[in-house]
């Protein structure tokens, strides 16, 4: 069995425990370090205690994944704050080459974020001066890109001459000089690439934009992994919270000698062209980047693929991309005649008619999944024909996520297709694949149902504007009322899935030990299982 010892970005469940639910539909082994040394939002994780697990785990491991902002920073957000020198940093990577001195045939997959810079002001992950200055450290980043690429005009110049006014220096450099060492562990784990320490690299890119610092820093990388000759082992395009998802998915390719064919279909023309909000490049540019990083690629034709991709896509790009907070009549003129669900809807009964495995990027909506489709969905049935479902904050996060679990899929549907459609007991030795794995598959694609839809899209909207304000409690701070809004959003949760999931399984769906892990209403985690029906819920 192939084992994979795995240092997650944080301890939430999109870190934490997506990689481990794809790893529970195979015969692959995630070992993740406790929770006891992870950490807690901006508290850092112990790096001193996971380099030495990681240490002592891999002597029996064939992988290794790991984000280096866990293993030098202790998390995501402790990246964004702390005081590090480049030789603290260099210290804790140089487990990293300990690992493989103490076993050479150990592969390392690796990933470290270019660190974000949100274009509001708010300190909720990000130093405390982020609430004052937050927009206009991202408007300094901003146009200090653009004049670098540009001729910035004279209206841009006395706008950039007003933003450095605003900013203290003590501030600027701070943030600055962070940034710097940031990037220098960028640029040191190119350099472990080059060395063959690091197998394989992805740089993602942390909600950026189309100018700023993301873009200056990722140009920077991207001709220094050129110079070093390293185009097949590093990929660099955006993205965060799904990249364990991604590496797993190409340990599993690589493991299994896969290479799947995956073709792309998309809701609207303009749909690959779009740039989504948080990102800096076409979707169709950032899809091809996703299908590469995980093992995959994107196939020409519908004919042959191993498996389907339909995305519902944006119809506009940028700020004109709708949100879940947005009601339907506020989207954008674009989403009313540049995209056709209905047409959409009808190849996916196609392919799904055909027997072929789908899976559904729904990267419409930034922030949960959308609505308007997924009840044409379940109208027509098609719902309970999907083999995998996405529809979580960024499209990048979505898109790592539903393609990483779509590759799994296709690998044991090719294995059914090989035999003869004959059954399990057919199937080709190595690629058998057990009731309680296929079981975890399946409650991983509701578990996504529950969360980017009935949470992400109704549950949250709901609960901030009709729950919050009876507790006295807001969004980021919950006022001492959080198991009570917990159980609250529970019930929700349960209903939404026993009304809108009603009949695309024969057991019940059970939700267990719903909490919301950063005392906030933003993220939620909780427990699903598929049951026979006879278990009433908790």
């Amino acid at each position: 069995m192939t084992k994979i010892v795995f240092v997650p970005l944080d301890e939430r469940p999109c870190n934490l425990e997506y990689p481990q639910r794809l790893a529970e539909m195979t015969d692959l082994e995630l070992t993740a370090p406790p929770m006891s040394i992870l950490g807690r939002k901006k508290t850092p994780g112990d790096t001193e205690a996971l380099g030495n697990w990681l240490l002592r785990e891999a002597q029996g491991a064939d992988y290794a994944l790991v984000s280096l902002d866990m293993l030098v920073y202790g998390g995501i957000v402790p990246s964004r704050l702390h005081y590090l020198t480049r030789e603290d940093a260099l210290k804790r990577l140089e487990v990293l080459r300990e690992l493989k001195r103490n076993k050479p045939d150990l592969r390392i997959h690796a990933f470290n974020l270019i660190m974000r810079v949100p274009a509001y002001s708010s300190s909720e992950e990000e130093p405390d001066y982020y609430a004052d200055y937050g927009r206009e450290l991202f408007l300094y980043g901003w146009y200090t890109d653009k004049k670098e690429q540009e001729a910035l005009t004279d209206e841009e110049e006395r706008i950039f001459a007003g933003i450095l006014d605003k900013i203290p220096q003590d501030v600027l450099e701070d943030f600055t000089g962070r940034r710097e060492i940031n990037a220098f562990i960028n640029r040191t784990a190119l350099e472990l690439a080059e060395e063959g320490v690091i197998d394989y690299l992805i740089i993602p890119l942390d909600d950026n934009s189309q100018y700023g610092f993301s873009p200056l820093e990722q140009r920077a990388l991207a001709i220094l992994s050129e110079e070093l000759d390293l185009t097949d082992r590093v990929a660099i395009y955006p993205g965060a919270d799904e990249i364990g998802c991604t590496l797993f998915a190409r340990i599993f390719c690589e493991s299994k000698g896969y290479l799947p064919k995956l073709f792309v279909r998309y809701s609207s023309t303009r749909g690959p062209f779009c740039i989504p909000k948080y990102e800096d490049r076409s979707l169709n540019e950032s899809i091809k980047a996703h299908l590469t990083s995980a093992g995959a690629f994107m196939a020409d034709s519908s004919q042959g693929a191993d498996a389907v991709l339909m995305v519902n896509s944006p119809a506009a790009g940028e700020s004109d991309m709708a949100e879940t907070s947005q009601a339907w009549s506020q989207r954008h003129r674009s989403y009313f005649s540049e995209v056709n669900l209905r047409e959409f809807a009808q190849a996916m009964r196609v392919y799904l008619g055909e027997g072929r495995t789908v899976a559904l990027a729904d990267v419409a909506v930034c922030n949960g999944g959308d609505t308007v489709l997924l009840k044409l969905l379940a109208r027509q049935g098609q719902l309970k024909g999907l083999s995998a479902y996405a529809g979580w904050n960024t499209s990048g996060n979505t898109l790592g996520t539903v393609i990483a679990h779509a590759v799994i899929e296709a690998y044991y549907a090719g294995a059914r297709k090989s035999a003869g459609g004959t059954g399990a007991e057919a199937e080709p030795e190595g690629r058998l694949r057990s009731e309680a794995q296929k079981r975890s598959s399946r409650a991983f694609y509701f578990y996504r149902l529950v969360e980017d839809w009935g949470y992400q899209a109704l549950v949250r909207k709901d609960v901030k504007a009709n729950v919050l304000p009876a507790f006295g409690a807001g969004y980021f701070e919950l006022a001492g009322k959080q198991p009570e809004i917990e159980a609250v959003i529970a019930e929700k949760l349960r209903s939404f899935a026993s009304e809108r999931l009603a009949g695309l399984t024969s057991g019940q769906i059970r939700i267990a030990n719903v909490h919301l892990p950063w005392n906030r209403m933003f993220e939620v985690g909780f427990d699903l299982d598929l049951v026979d029906g006879s278990s009433p819920q908790p």
